[in-house]
């Protein structure tokens, strides 16, 4: 029963996933904290600063966490399972979409507005993710800048960016 519970949890977090991590984490804490009470308020925060270190999808994270503390290897199981499953089967259904009108004058449109509007949202989503007193300090900019030019134009690969940002800001403080 729990298995189930875990799953259709999940499976309403994947469905209802849309606009990124960080909209839904709601829709997550409504059901891991208030709904099941599988977490404490307290332990939901934990998580989630838990979470921010490890790569991947915040809800692949939350569900893994709540699915092993719940019932172990098969909680992680079902509550990825759940949710996974819409995802994906949107994703297949708009992929055979995709490969089958692409080539259509308004399908080309909508994915031409579609990636104006992400490019403008990812601009948006670096300002706010950024404290604004960060961007005073010249050696802040200074790395956004050698950041920049080191993934655009020398083409080195993001993660080896961010690792060494992570040493550098470990030894400048």
């Amino acid at each position: 029963m729990v298995l189930a519970k875990l799953f259709f949890a999940f499976l309403k977090v994947g469905l209802f996933a849309i606009g990124g991590a960080y909209s839904f984490l709601p829709l997550i804490e409504k059901e891991v904290v208030e709904n099941y009470r599988w977490l404490s308020k307290e332990e939901f925060l934990d998580v989630f600063g838990m979470v921010q270190i490890f790569p991947g999808a915040i809800s692949i994270k939350y569900a893994t966490y709540t699915g092993y503390k719940i019932a172990g290897v098969m909680g992680v199981i079902a509550a990825n399972i759940g949710n996974l499953l819409v995802p994906v089967l949107l994703i297949l259904f708009g992929s055979f979409l995709y490969v089958r009108y692409k080539n259509t004058p308004s399908v080309k449109g909508a994915f031409g507005m579609v990636q104006l509007v992400v490019f403008a949202m990812i601009i948006a989503l670096a300002f706010q993710t950024v404290n604004i007193n960060q961007l005073s300090h010249f050696r802040n900019i200074l790395i956004i800048v050698l950041s920049f030019i080191l993934f655009v134009y020398a083409k080195v690969h993001p993660a080896l960016i961010i690792i060494c940002a992570g040493i550098l800001g470990a030894f400048l403080k």
